[in-house]
Order: C-alpha cells, then sequence, then structure tokens
C-alpha cells in the first residue's frame, strides 16, 4: 500500500481535485474536533456497506487521526480493486502540521 504525504495530498486535491477524493474513515465525534473542508466522511466501519460512494477511476486518498485506521481502509479498498487507494502518512495531525495549522490536533 502507497502512502503520501500530507504536502503531496494537498497538491493532488489542489492541482486534480476532479481526480480526487479525501476519504476521512474517522468518526463523526472527531469531525466535531477537526475536519478538512471538501473530504469525503465515511466512517472505517461502514466502508463496506458504502463501496458504491467511491469512484474506482479516482485516487482516493484515506485519511484518520494518525495514519493507522486509514491505512487499514486504503489496504481494504485495494482488495476490492480501487487500485488509487493510498494512505494520507500521519493523519490529521500531519495535516495539521504541513499544510494547515488551523486544524486543530486532538
Amino acid at each position: 500500500m502507497e502512502e503520501i504525504s500530507a504536502t503531496e495530498a494537498a497538491e493532488m486535491l489542489r492541482e486534480h481535485p476532479e481526480q480526487t477524493i479525501l476519504l476521512d474513515v474517522r468518526e463523526a465525534m472527531e469531525l466535531e474536533m477537526a475536519a478538512i473542508a471538501g473530504a469525503l466522511h465515511i466512517p472505517m466501519g461502514e466502508i463496506s456497506g458504502r463501496l458504491g460512494e467511491l469512484d474506482a477511476n479516482k485516487t482516493i486518498i484515506c485519511l484518520c487521526r494518525s495514519g493507522g485506521r486509514s491505512a487499514q481502509v486504503a489496504e481494504f479498498l485495494l482488495a476490492q480493486g480501487y487500485a488509487k487507494a493510498v494512505n494520507l502518512a500521519g493523519g490529521i495531525h500531519a495535516w495539521s502540521d504541513l499544510v494547515d495549522s488551523s486544524i486543530s490536533k486532538y
């Protein structure tokens, strides 16, 4: 499974928004503490039942708090044929550190 940095993810979203999905797999209560505008929210436990919401032709950047859950989701998506699924290394903490410091860490 491929991992990308927060800065690489931000660049992809900025330069190719029509080809990229930022998939936030955290729980709703976590979004209340810190969220990235424009991200698609599907909690990890709901991924298998909501695959139809994801376009297999797009790069899907999986995101969680620190990168563990999103890595599992990226692996699952790859196994389901989503060949462009990647993990955001360091999760929302890395996003806060490298892209947008207004996003709080928790």
